[in-house]
């Protein structure tokens, strides 16, 4: 396997969402409220790639997965119940999904590692991200790449584990 991982183009969208609608069944077969309200939706994807934000992992041609990479950009993280490691500028990851054919690969890992690397050519030594209750795997992942809890966040009424990794 050769992964690459790049900006999104607007020609990635339909394959971007398939794998986003993919995350999203997943979730639901696991019992999980996450992504079970309209979002992410084939608009959050095409802003995404309009802000230059949208990011793909890719198998040589084929996407393989996706996330929505930004720097200071989420205003709910200020209201944070609990506390941040940081206050300097980082980065947001948001909306991790891989294939359906390539779940247990750990290519969600692999894309987080991609992020560390981003942050770093940008001289930004924090990731700030957050998952539901719910999502006992990207905990895990985070838990496993050294990413701290640091307490709760809240989106559309709901709140999310917020958790921080301070890059070396």
């Amino acid at each position: 396997m050769e992964y690459k991982f790049r900006k999104a183009q607007k020609d990635d969208a339909s394959q971007i969402w398939d794998i986003l609608q993919q995350a999203i069944d997943r979730r639901k077969e696991d019992g999980s409220k996450q992504w079970q309200d309209g979002y992410p939706n084939p608009d959050v994807v095409k802003n995404d790639i309009e802000k230059g934000v949208g990011f793909v992992l890719t198998d040589r041609d084929k996407i393989v997965g996706y996330s929505a990479v930004l720097i200071n950009d989420e205003p709910a993280y200020a209201g944070i119940e609990g506390k941040w490691i940081t206050n300097d500028d980082f980065v947001v990851v948001h909306r991790v999904a891989v294939s359906s054919d390539y779940i247990g690969q750990g290519l969600s890992a692999q894309i987080l590692k991609h992020i560390q690397s981003y942050a770093l050519d940008n001289n930004i030594r924090s990731i700030k991200a957050d998952t539901n209750f719910d999502n006992p795997a990207m905990m895990k992942i985070f838990e496993k790449l050294g990413y701290v809890y640091c307490g709760e966040v809240f989106f559309r009424g709901s709140a999310r584990r917020a958790y921080e990794k301070v890059l070396e």
